[in-house]
């Protein structure tokens, strides 16, 4: 499959409130089961720490929010947080309808152009264990482990 072309672009405010909405609670779907929330504290958890984070929203200092868009409409997004010297990927994101469709290593590759572009050299990320299909991706682009999380429920 070749990779489609994307381009990206900062979010309009209601594109934002629904970028929120959707990140949060795929967030809370993920750190629900890996702390062992329920998820009502899961998402209340994902909503503090976004706005932790995106302090004044999408005009927050250090913090790049863009839509990924293919023929100029939406397929996803793409969250990078660049206030320590090596950028971090906070939230990559192919929209439920777009994926399986190359959209994901779209996503990424633009990502890593715009910190090449912008002087960085290198660009960081978490990974659930459980998400064995962002796994693959990440490895595929080159992406290698640095430190390791491990659990095991007695």
């Amino acid at each position: 499959m070749s990779t489609p072309s994307i381009s990206l672009r900062t979010p309009t405010a209601d594109e934002y409130a629904g970028w929120m909405t959707r990140g949060c609670e795929g967030y809370a779907a993920d750190i629900g089961p890996a702390r062992d929330l329920d998820p009502a504290t899961a998402l209340e958890a994902a909503y503090q720490e976004f706005g932790a984070l995106l302090t004044d929203g999408l005009e927050t200092e250090n913090q790049l929010v863009w839509l990924a868009c293919h023929d100029g409409e939406p397929v996803g997004s793409l969250w990078i947080g660049t206030q320590k010297a090596t950028p971090f990927i906070y939230l990559v994101e192919v929209l439920a309808e777009q994926r399986g469709k190359g959209y994901g290593r779209a996503i990424m590759l633009a990502g890593e152009e715009e910190c090449r572009r912008r002087g960085y050299t290198h660009l960081a990320l978490n990974v659930f264990g459980s998400n064995s299909i962002a796994t693959s991706l990440y490895d595929s682009l080159g992406y290698v482990v640095i430190t390791q999380e491990m659990r095991k429920a007695l």
